[in-house]
């Protein structure tokens, strides 16, 4: 083959290798979008199709809500995008006909995590922009057990809305061993402490 021929391959094949490896992870992104559940701080888009005077952009507040014409205050946060606009939908039945509403997350609030104990890099880590991370997803970003870790007695401290803890003791070994096993999704604030094996 000449060098001429091989140069108007790679021309052709380049771009399209290019376009592959860029458009990847902007499939991913938008996968782990569908999942996401709204937190305090993040900035909405509400959209009524038709209705262009309800549109309303909102910061979500501390209790999850944000302020919508007509219907008032609407409690999103904990919510996913698609279940939020369902949610302002069903409320506007009251005063329009079929109602349409899309919701898109423009602005997304610093969501952190504390890793303490016998982990590779304990510390404080942030949480991914629109994704959801399990138990087993946030120990790796603080890079995996340690040799003396014990995963069976991890613990998660929770702070709720009120200023209550909650503590959750987990068997982090027993989740990544069985794939039935659920697994245990992080909120931002968890502080996770893994122990360390006295054996």
């Amino acid at each position: 083959m000449t060098l001429p021929v091989c140069i108007r391959i790679l021309s052709v094949l380049l771009p399209l290798l290019t376009e592959s490896i860029l458009s990847a992870p902007v499939t991913a992104t938008a996968a782990a979008s569908e999942n996401y559940r709204m937190a305090a701080n993040d900035v909405v888009e509400v959209k009524v199709y038709q209705e262009s005077d309800l549109d309303t952009t909102a910061r979500v507040a501390k209790d999850g809500t944000i302020a919508f014409p007509l219907i008032g205050m609407v409690q999103i946060g904990g919510r996913t995008a698609e279940e939020a606009a369902q949610l302002i939908q069903n409320r506007l039945r009251e005063y329009l006909v079929k109602p349409q509403v899309t919701i898109r997350i423009t602005e997304y609030s610093k969501r952190r995590i504390t890793v303490l104990g016998q982990v590779g890099k304990p510390g404080t880590f942030d949480l991914p922009d629109g994704a959801n991370v399990n138990l087993l997803e946030a120990i790796g970003m603080a890079g995996g057990f340690a040799r003396s870790a014990k995963p069976s007695r991890v613990t998660v401290k929770r702070v709720g809305k009120n200023g209550e803890e909650a503590t959750f003791k987990l068997d982090a070994k027993r989740m990544s061993v069985e794939k039935d096993s659920p697994r245990f999704e992080i909120l931002p604030g968890d502080t996770i402490v893994v122990p360390e094996s006295l054996f």
